[in-house]
C-alpha cells in the first residue's frame, strides 16, 4: 500500500524575541506568574516585514532543503493557518508563488491550533488517493496580529512562527512496521466555540478582531479530548502508548502537556516540549517542535511518533507515524 513518508522538516521564527520580563513592563504580570501557569519563558513576535506568508515560505524552503528537493518536486501545498495574509486568496497560493511554483495546487486549511494535524491528515489522503506524490505541509501563524495586548490572560500565551514537512508517497507493506503515516483521528465540536474564538470576521463585524479565551474552560476539556484522539489513533495504528518513542503535542501550556502525557501513561522522557521557547504558535507549534526534535537528534529513522493538537472550535486530532 501507499504510505505518506516524511522526507524533510523545517522551521522559521521571527527575529524578535519577547521575554516574560519585557511583557511584565507592558501588562500586569510577571515571569514567575507566566512560568508557573504555562511553562512559557519567551516567544517570537513578527516584525512589520514578517508575515504568515514570509515565515511559511522560509519554513518550506528549510523543509525542502532538508529533504534534498526543490519546489519543482512538489505537487501540492497545504497551509494550516488562522492568520492568513489576506481574507483571500489563500496564503498557500502566495507561498506557492514565492517558491516559484506555477504547477500543482495549493490551499489553506483552518482548524486553529489543530490545523497542522488536520493538514497532515488531508495531505495523506491526497497522497493515498493518487492526487499528489509529494506534498508540502506547512503550519504558519502570526497570532501577535490578533492579540489584545492589554489582556494579560491571552497576550502572554501566544507567539509567531512556522514549521513545515515534506510528505512523499512510498510503497510499503501495509503493516505497523511501515515508515510513514500509520493512522489519524480528527474530531470537532462547535458547541464550544465561545470558549476560544476571535471576536471579528468579514461576515460579522467586517474587522479582524481579537482572540478571546476562557482559559479554565479550555483546560477543563483539553486533557479528555486529547486522550480521546490519541487512543483512537494508537488503536487504528495497532500500537499502544508503550510502543511510542516520541509524543509531540501541541505546545499550548506545559500543564496540559504534562497532564495529558501522565493520563495516557507516556513517560516524560518521551515528550517533546518547546513551549518555553516559542509559546503557543497555534498551527505552527507541532511542526516547530518536530523540527527541533529532529535537528537535535532525538527523533530518528524508525521511531514511532505521535502528533497531537487541540484548538478553538473545539477541534482536536492526532496522527501516528513512523519516522
Amino acid at each position: 500500500m501507499i504510505r505518506s513518508q516524511v522526507r524533510g522538516v523545517g522551521s522559521a521564527l521571527p527575529r524578535r524575541v519577547l521575554t516574560n520580563a519585557e511583557l511584565s513592563q507592558m501588562v500586569d504580570t510577571s515571569d514567575e506568574w507566566i512560568v508557573q501557569r504555562t511553562g512559557i519563558r519567551q516567544r517570537h513576535i513578527a516584525s512589520d516585514d514578517e508575515t504568515t506568508a514570509s515565515l511559511g515560505e522560509a519554513a518550506a524552503r528549510a523543509a525542502l532543503a532538508n529533504a534534498g528537493l526543490t519546489p519543482a518536486d512538489i505537487d501540492l501545498i497545504v497551509l494550516a493557518t488562522s492568520t492568513p495574509n489576506n481574507t483571500f486568496p489563500a496564503t498557500a497560493v502566495e507561498i506557492q508563488n514565492r517558491l516559484g511554483m506555477h504547477h500543482g495546487f495549493a490551499f489553506d486549511l483552518q482548524a486553529v491550533c489543530s490545523g497542522f494535524v488536520y493538514a497532515v491528515s488531508v495531505a495523506d489522503l491526497h497522497i493515498r488517493g493518487g492526487m499528489a506524490k509529494r506534498v508540502l505541509v506547512i503550519g504558519a501563524e502570526t497570532f501577535s496580529r490578533i492579540l489584545d495586548w492589554s489582556d494579560r490572560t491571552t497576550c502572554v500565551l501566544f507567539g509567531d512562527g512556522a514549521g513545515a514537512i515534506v510528505l512523499e508517497a512510498v510503497e510499503m507493506h501495509g503493516t505497523g512496521a511501515d515508515t510513514g503515516i500509520l493512522s489519524s483521528a480528527l474530531r470537532s465540536d462547535g458547541a464550544h466555540k465561545d470558549k476560544l474564538y476571535v471576536d471579528g470576521g468579514p461576515s460579522t463585524t467586517g474587522t479582524v478582531g481579537h482572540l478571546r479565551m476562557e482559559g479554565k474552560e479550555v483546560f477543563k476539556h483539553a486533557v479528555g479530548m486529547i486522550t480521546d484522539v490519541v487512543t483512537s489513533a494508537l488503536a487504528a495504528g495497532g500500537a499502544t502508548a508503550d510502543d511510542l518513542d516520541w509524543f509531540v503535542p501541541h505546545q499550548a501550556n506545559l500543564r496540559i502537556i504534562d497532564a495529558s502525557a501522565k493520563k495516557m501513561g507516556i513517560a516524560p522522557s518521551k515528550v517533546v516540549a518547546t513551549v518555553s521557547d516559542h509559546g503557543n504558535t497555534s498551527a505552527a507549534s507541532v511542526p516547530l517542535a518536530l523540527s527541533v526534535a529532529v535537528a537535535d537528534g532525538r527523533i530518528k529513522k524508525g521511531d514511532l511518533v505521535l502528533l497531537e493538537a487541540m484548538g478553538g472550535g473545539f477541534t482536536w486530532g492526532a496522527v501516528l507515524l513512523r519516522w
